[in-house]
């Protein structure tokens, strides 16, 4: 499997400098609240005091399908990743209107979508990095071999540095996969020692009965992968490619002292695989919103995550996290354009 560099610590000195100046500006302390706190973090991601406001926002959208969804735990069917691939390059979809707001690329990566792309003459860079069509289905198979595993991990870690070489200063996981929230339960329960019933939602919007179906599945595939301790194996085997390259991300993206925003419970997931892949990489990430999936609520527990947004949201895509960007540029902006209280004149506390 690959294996990642020593994870480097936010620069202390800069959060110092930013608590500092903080405590300066004309307000009660704490009265900007997590505002606050997002400032230290960007002050010591950025290394510098005060921070800049992200410049180069760019999303990554990992994309995959699964075989699990021929279980009937979706309300769609499998073909509308594909489709959903082309609306993305065209930029019809939601994380195109929401990255268009706040300035951010988006690029899609296609790691497993099970179906062609229609229509399209699709870029190179968008099937570069494809492992297989599909993934095994979770509750009686694998999802990928070994060496698949190790090229999805791979493929994501160099998609970071491909990433941050180009200049991004902050980088958003997106999804896009038909049933990708049951891997997305299975590997959570798993990492949090949670229970198939706990953590098992509704996904895309399934009824009661595919939900208790879906608890089934969600049990059998944690059963499987039940002695498995090491967790580039784990996302393997009741994973898939787009969570693997994800993971491989979001681990190379600290690796490289690049913040991330999260987004929903597949980003959730993945991140805590990537958590074991590079330890201390959860400092440099930030979780934009909790979705509705309980799952998502135990990752970001488990990864000492409190969510900026909670509007209920479920989309996926990167959508939560793209809605979220705005508080950074709060965050960067008060820190560094108000007034301390000697230059406005204005009295401190006694």
């Amino acid at each position: 499997m690959p294996s990642f560099a020593p994870v480097p610590p936010l620069d202390e000195t800069a959060q110092a400098q930013a608590l500092a100046r903080q405590a300066t500006l004309t307000k009660p302390a704490g009265a900007l609240g997590r505002l606050e706190e997002l400032s230290v973090w960007l002050a010591g991601a950025q290394g510098r005091c005060p921070p800049r406001a992200p410049q180069h926002i760019r999303v990554v959208l990992f994309a995959g399908d699964h075989g699990i969804a021929a279980a009937g735990v979706s309300a769609y069917p499998s073909e509308v990743t594909a489709q959903m691939v082309a609306n993305f390059l065209a930029g019809g979809a939601g994380v195109n209107v929401l990255a268009q707001r706040v300035g951010a690329g988006v690029r899609v990566v296609d790691m497993a979508v099970a179906t062609d792309i229609a229509n399209r003459d699709l870029p190179a860079d968008v099937t570069r990095w494809k492992v297989r069509r599909g993934s095994g289905r979770i509750d009686v198979e694998d999802a990928l071999t070994p060496a698949e595993t190790a090229d999805a991990i791979a493929a994501g870690q160099q998609i970071a540095d491909d990433e941050v070489d180009a200049g991004a200063d902050l980088l958003i996981p997106g999804d896009m996969g038909i049933g990708n929230t049951t891997p997305a339960a299975v590997l959570i329960a798993l990492l949090t020692d949670s229970t198939a019933d706990a953590i098992t939602g509704r996904g895309t919007g399934i009824d009661d009965n595919m939900l208790e179906r879906k608890r089934v599945i969600v049990a059998a595939a944690m059963r499987r992968a039940s002695t498995m301790a090491d967790a580039a194996t784990m996302v393997g085997s009741v994973g898939g490619a787009d969570f693997a390259a994800m993971a491989g991300f979001l681990a190379q993206a600290a690796v490289r002292r690049t913040p991330v925003l999260l987004d929903g419970v597949v980003s959730g997931a993945a991140a805590l695989v990537a958590a074991k892949l590079a330890p201390g990489a959860a400092a440099w990430w930030r979780a934009g919103h909790r979705s509705t999936e309980p799952a998502h609520r135990a990752a970001l527990t488990a990864l000492g995550l409190e969510p900026l947004l909670d509007l209920g949201l479920r989309l996926g895509e990167g959508s939560g996290a793209l809605a979220a960007v705005p508080l950074l540029f709060a965050a960067t902006d008060t820190l560094a354009g108000m007034a301390t209280f000697g230059e406005a004149s204005v009295s401190d506390r006694g």
